[in-house]
């Protein structure tokens, strides 16, 4: 399918969408069976007004009137129950669809390995999973099934035309070419603005998106005026944009009502006048009948260009959300291991990996780490050792080497199990907007708020927590707002420390914090690696020294191993690194 326009109609593609109805089918035939009941009651409504003028109104029959006035609130009951139930299940039938590949495909991008988010946008995967999900769920509701009812009362329509008078039938009939060819220019032009539409929209969305987030940056180098000008250039190209549609719309109507009027002036002119002399009395409940008949095969007619565009949009969003589900990069979790306790003895043996082909990021790195024993690994921007912590989770997969828990290759874990084992803290702390007790917990029912409050005052951060509005209850707002750096830090370890793991890695956890918080963070620290084995990335050299090991890093090699002692007095890599950097600080103060 084309990336841009799509095809009007794809029916591989369609028919993968109606595999998703399979639940609903009761609900998928009864909208059909509705369709058919609306084109039966819409043919049926002219026959009537047929039958009134020409059996009740002409020969003055008040018995007929009545009985015939009877059956057309019957028709005209029948018609408004079945639009009532063909709208209302079709929307149903769309947002149940919708609701089912929404929770597919989260379920398949939650379980996506880290790369694929690395090479994605964030912003194209929400755009999949809520606008263009409603694309998909049009194609029920406003799309196929209504294109099918409007075919269902034009064929209908034309079928009794012809059986009724074939003469006037033609009139009728020689008309829809230039309807159907305007239809056609019109489904043209409008294809072409509405891709315009979407552009000017995604430019806009993005463009406030964007300022919106960084409102800190436009207002402290005051760029308030250059922004509303580029916004207000933006604005006009999206107003524009949609300009365009209603200029399409505002010809193609009029020329609609310009070619069903001259059709019912012509019928009224051939069955009238040129058969003046010859009128029959059944003529008259016919002339009326054709102008219904005419208005129900022109009127669809008016909103099919309408009807297809939608139809169409929801194929080229089905394609790019299909596109998504056909994606396979997902982690492999073919191990059968499932551990209660994990003692936390890891082990790299030659592990080489990189994040792009040939372009390894770990060169065969080789170390083991005891149970219970505080490893750090410390080393210059990029030498890779945020990229142990990765593979040690299996966010990737290395390209050769083994990585072992307790003797044991994690690939032969169950993900689950690994992951629940392991328990992290990172330097940019991610928060949800929600409760303080939530984020700590993550919503799991088996942390309990008396077991939060517990492990805070263990931890020391209890006190912080409860001089909060709420306390517990506070709500953090989006990515964690209202709460400081230092405090966010404060809420990950707390975090990590109800997981109750057996490793613990803290990646940067103390970079970037007043004082104040780095303090409660020390004693923090030291309370949750006690008697854990535990990992620690460090920038500030001076919160490992009583770390039982430490691997010095460097262009993906470890390049120095021991205590701080030892490596001091080594007078390399690991000591040029810490002397800069306390000579740094003693600068600073």
């Amino acid at each position: 399918m084309d990336k841009e326009t799509g095809k009007a109609f794809d029916f591989k593609l369609f028919k993968r969408l109606v595999g998703y109805t399979k639940p609903y089918r009761v609900t998928f035939y009864g909208v059909a069976l509705a369709a058919i009941l609306i084109s039966v009651f819409a043919v049926l409504t002219p026959l009537v007004v047929r039958k009134i003028i020409n059996e009740a109104i002409t020969n003055v029959n008040a018995d007929k009137l009545l009985f015939f006035t009877i059956a057309m609130l019957v028709v005209l009951l029948g018609q408004v129950i079945s639009q009532l139930l063909f709208n209302y299940y079709a929307n149903w039938l769309g947002e149940s669809v919708i609701r089912d590949i929404r929770v597919q495909l989260f379920k398949h991008v939650v379980g996506f390995r880290m790369k694929y988010f690395d090479n994605s946008s964030i912003g194209v995967l929400v755009t999949r999973t809520v606008a263009d999900m409603q694309r998909i769920g049009e194609i029920f509701s406003q799309g196929f099934f209504v294109i099918v009812a409007d075919l269902l009362k034009m064929i209908s329509a034309a079928v009794v035309m012809v059986i009724i008078n074939w003469k006037l039938s033609l009139i009728v009939f020689a008309l829809l070419p230039i309807l159907l060819y305007a239809t056609r220019l019109f489904q043209k032009a409008m294809k072409v603005a509405f891709i315009e539409v979407r552009t000017q929209v995604s430019n806009l969305n993005s463009f406030v998106q964007e300022r919106l987030t960084g409102m800190r940056i436009v207002q402290l180098f005051n760029r308030e005026a250059i922004e509303q000008e580029k916004f207000r250039e933006i604005n006009e190209k999206h107003q524009n944009a949609w300009l365009k549609t209603v200029w399409y719309n505002s010809i193609f109507f009029p020329v609609a009502e310009i070619v069903s009027s001259i059709s019912v002036g012509l019928i009224v002119w051939y069955g009238l006048y040129q058969n003046i002399n010859s009128l029959s009395k059944e003529q008259s409940g016919t002339i009326f009948a054709f102008i219904m008949f005419t208005e129900i095969m022109f009127r669809p007619l008016r909103q099919i260009a309408d009807k297809f565009n939608t139809l169409q949009m929801g194929m080229v969003a089905a394609n790019r959300v299909f596109g998504i589900l056909n994606t396979e990069s997902k982690i492999e979790d073919n191990g059968t291991v499932r551990k209660e306790t994990v003692k936390g003895a890891i082990q790299f043996k030659k592990v080489h990996f990189g994040y792009i082909e040939k372009e390894e990021v770990l060169h065969g790195i080789s170390f083991d780490v005891k149970a219970g024993e505080t490893v750090a690994i410390v080393g210059a921007t990029g030498a890779g050792k945020s990229t142990i912590i990765n593979l040690l989770n299996r966010f990737y997969e290395i390209n050769s080497g083994t990585i072992c828990i307790d003797a044991i290759p994690i690939k032969e874990y169950k993900l689950e199990s690994l992951r629940s084992k392991i328990a992290v803290v990172l330097q940019d702390v991610f928060l949800f907007a929600d409760t303080i007790a939530n984020n700590i917990s993550l919503k799991n029912e088996s942390i309990s708020i008396e077991d939060i409050e517990a492990a805070a005052k263990e931890i020391g951060v209890h006190d912080f927590i409860k001089s909060l509005p709420k306390g517990y209850l506070y709500n953090v707002k989006e990515r964690g707002a209202m709460l400081s750096s230092g405090q966010r830090q404060l809420i990950a370890f707390l975090r990590a420390y109800v997981s109750n793991p057996s490793i613990l890695i803290l990646d940067e956890a103390t970079s970037s914090i007043d004082t104040y918080s780095e303090q409660l963070i020390q004693k923090a620290t030291d309370k949750i690696t006690e008697g854990r084995t535990s990992i620690i990335i460090a920038h500030r050299l001076a919160t490992i020294r009583k770390a039982d090991k430490i691997l010095v890093m460097d262009a993906g090699h470890i390049i120095e191993t021991g205590t701080h002692k030892e490596l001091l007095e080594k007078g390399g890599y690991y000591k040029n690194l810490y002397e800069a950097q306390f000579l740094s600080e003693e600068v600073t103060v």
